[in-house]
């Protein structure tokens, strides 16, 4: 018995609605353009009609050549121009439909590209309402990369498919109209010749979906494997370990066990058609015989012979067609699934918030502020209490893994306490408005985005109020300590940093982390800095210049420090060990050497190493 919450229930369950994204689809293609939707509309209609209209302008035209080959001089005259007539009205009728057909073919083409944008904007909107921990799922990200591979396109194919359908529903109507006057049971021959053929794609569609969702972790591996063997930052470390070929063999299993899946679901697919599709074409060779004997039998004219073997040829193409597209729109459901979970995951409910706290100047507080990662039985951080002041720094030591890191992103509300609470001012940070605590914060974490952007850019990313503000540019990489290399760069502030594009001029990790300590600065506003080992690339040296030139311009704010060499740590005013995700011992540099403990044991390793 399969689980309530399978894939293949989840087939089962889109299969009973076919239709379920039908109208959603519909509904983003129209408030993409709604002309150009329009333009869909009329352009089916005329498709629709217009092939019964020249089946039955070709019946006139046999029945006139007939008349006129039969009848006497004057009356042959009469028929010979009635059916250069009707030859005119079908070659006017093919221009008809061959117009509507390339109507159909542009504005499909042209909401392919304004829909693949306005799906892609969802996507990367609803991104950014989503929390650190979504990110750091690994099953929420496989929904992300399902959305993104087939999402952008499958929208419109299920509205063009949908009009596929109403086309062809048009045309079986008018076609249906002049077939029942040969025989209703032609009619049901029509719809039984097609049936074979729209169960097996029906049954292969959802196969193939299956497959697609099931192959979204390995998938995934690939793409890593390609960053890991084609990218700046990563094919350095690849050519010196030599890992190039392990990496390939890796990225060639992964395809060699795809592939045969993919391989095959195909071979399956297309016998089964192709075993399925004999039956269609017995079907309708059957019905040709049987039109046939009727017009030797004079019981129809060769004109309407002419008519039905074409009606009958144009119905089963368009029952096939409709089947093919209600199959397609089954398929086009499954994938539009993958779209509408990830857009429908549930995120924090925003709220407006307070943009003062009840306190002012007084800091921020944590009390007794635990928190434990999303599928981990230990808490990263438990008990925590702390009171930083305006005006006070905060260094934080610890082993890696001691939960230092995971504090400041509580702080900057990346992530919520499991218990307790962080007030800043005297508020609760779930209660301030988003923006506006955000703007009073501003953080270098030890993994900084190296942008590739201008410098200016790289630098203006710190305040997106002033992104592209010159002056203040220059203000920060003062503060930052980057004017030394920045002003030797030939286009300076306009200089394209990176590999990524044309132009661009790679930077040593210690300019890049000057870079992004002047990006921290960017952000007037903040009272609260927050450097999480931003100058590790950097000497001892030139970090201890950093820090000291950092001190003195943050006298009247809040700062955060986190680093492993004790020779910065000791100037902050208070300074916390943590292990384990507790705070294990607090002091200032002078009384954490005289408890002998594990900061003082810490700080003698160090000094020995610089004897």
């Amino acid at each position: 018995m399969k689980p309530a919450d399978s894939p293949q229930n989840t087939v089962d369950k889109n299969m009973l609605g076919v239709f379920r994204y039908s109208r959603r689809a519909i509904d983003l293609v129209w408030k993409t353009s709604p002309a150009l939707t329009i333009g869909l509309a009329l352009a089916t209609l005329i498709a629709g009609v217009t092939p019964a209209a020249m089946a039955y302008v070709g019946q006139l035209i046999v029945d006139a050549v007939v008349a006129a080959m039969e009848s006497y001089k004057q009356d042959q005259i009469l028929h010979y121009q009635t059916a250069l007539n009707y030859v005119l009205l079908e070659g006017m009728l093919v221009l008809v439909i061959a117009a509507a057909q390339r109507a159909l073919t542009a504005q499909q083409a042209i909401l392919q590209g304004l829909l693949g944008q306005k799906v892609n904007l969802l996507i990367l909107e609803k991104a950014q309402s989503l929390t650190l921990s979504h990110f750091e799922d690994s099953e929420f990200y496989d929904k992300l990369v399902r959305a993104r591979r087939e999402a952008s396109s499958r929208p419109l194919a299920l509205v063009n498919k949908t009009f596929a359908l109403l086309q062809n529903a048009i045309s079986l109507s008018s076609f249906a109209v002049l077939l029942w006057h040969f025989s209703p049971w032609a009619l049901a021959l029509l719809v039984c010749g097609a049936l074979p053929s729209f169960i097996a794609e029906a049954k292969f569609s959802g196969d193939a979906f299956l497959m697609f969702r099931w192959r979204s972790p390995e998938v995934r591996q690939q793409n890593y494997l390609e960053t890991l063997l084609a990218r700046e930052d990563n094919i350095k470390e690849v050519r010196l370990y030599q890992l190039g070929d392990r990496f390939l063999q890796r990225y060639t299993e992964i395809f060699i066990k795809l592939f045969k899946e993919s391989k095959r679901l195909i071979l399956r697919r297309e016998s089964w058609g192709f075993a399925l599709g004999v039956i269609s074409t017995l079907v309708f060779y059957g019905a040709y015989g049987w039109i046939v004997s009727d017009t030797i039998i004079g019981a129809i004219t060769l004109g309407q012979m002419t008519m039905y073997l074409l009606l009958f040829k144009q119905g089963q193409s368009s029952v096939s067609a409709s089947l093919t597209a209600i199959s397609g729109m089954y398929e086009d459901n499954l994938y539009l699934s993958n779209l509408y979970e990830y857009l429908e995951q549930e995120t924090p409910l925003a709220t407006t918030g307070q943009v003062v706290g009840p306190i002012p100047n007084d800091g921020i507080r944590f009390e007794n502020v635990s928190f434990q990662y999303p599928g981990n039985d230990k808490p990263a951080l438990a008990n925590i209490n702390l009171h930083i002041r305006p005006g006070h720094s905060l260094a934080i030591v610890g082993e890696n893994g001691s939960g230092k890191t995971t504090l400041i992103k509580l702080l900057t509300r990346l992530y919520n306490p499991t218990q307790g609470r962080i007030l800043l001012d005297g508020l609760d940070l779930l209660e301030w408005e988003e923006s506006a605590l955000l703007k009073r914060v501003g953080v270098i974490f030890q993994d900084f985005v190296r942008y590739q952007f201008i410098v200016g850019e790289n630098i203006g990313a710190g305040d997106n109020d002033r992104f592209n503000d010159q002056t203040g540019w220059k203000k920060a990489a003062e503060l930052g300590k980057a004017t030394d290399f920045i002003d030797e760069l030939e286009q300076g502030y306009q200089t394209q940093l990176g590999r990524w594009f044309r132009g661009g001029q790679e930077l040593s990790g210690g300019q890049w982390q000057k870079i992004a300590l002047a990006r921290a600065f960017m952000r007037e506003d903040a009272d609260i800095l927050v450097l999480d080992e931003p100058t590790a690339a950097m000497d001892a040296q030139a970090e201890a210049n950093i820090f000291q030139h950092f001190q003195e311009h943050t006298k009247d704010k809040m700062a955060i420090l986190i680093s492993h060499r004790f020779s910065t740590v000791r100037l902050a005013h208070e300074i916390i060990v943590m292990e384990h995700g507790q705070i294990k011992e607090r002091g200032t540099h002078e009384s954490l050497l005289e408890q002998q403990g594990q900061y003082a044991h810490l700080f003698t390793l160090q000094a020995q190493g610089y004897k």
